[in-house]
C-alpha cells in the first residue's frame, strides 16, 4: 500500500486583507512601478508566491493591467461600472 501525496491547492491562498492591501498599493502607485517594486512598497510583508496569486486574480477581474515595460496600472473604473450596471440590457 502506497500513500499518495496530494498537494494542497490553497497553500498560497491570500486572505481578503492581503488582496485589499495589494489592490490599494497598486492603486496608489498606478503606472509607476513593476511587480517587484510594488511588492517592496507593500506596507506588510507578503510571500512572493502569494503576491503573484493576488496579481493574477486582480488581472482576471480587470482591476489591473501590465504595460509592455512591466509596469502595473490600476484600471478599475467604478463610475463606468455603475453606469453599465444601470442599463436595461444588463439588468
Amino acid at each position: 500500500m502506497t500513500l499518495e501525496v496530494i498537494e494542497n491547492p490553497y497553500t498560497r491562498s491570500p486572505t481578503l486583507d492581503t488582496v485589499l492591501m495589494v489592490e490599494r498599493t497598486i492603486k496608489e502607485y498606478s503606472g509607476e512601478f513593476n511587480r517587484t517594486e510594488i511588492w517592496k512598497k507593500l506596507p506588510k510583508q507578503v510571500m512572493w508566491q502569494t503576491f503573484i496569486v493576488v496579481l493574477e486574480y486582480l488581472e482576471s477581474i480587470n482591476k489591473i493591467a501590465t504595460d509592455k515595460e512591466g509596469k502595473i496600472a490600476y484600471i478599475w473604473n467604478p463610475i463606468l461600472a455603475n453606469k453599465l450596471r444601470s442599463r436595461k440590457e444588463i439588468q
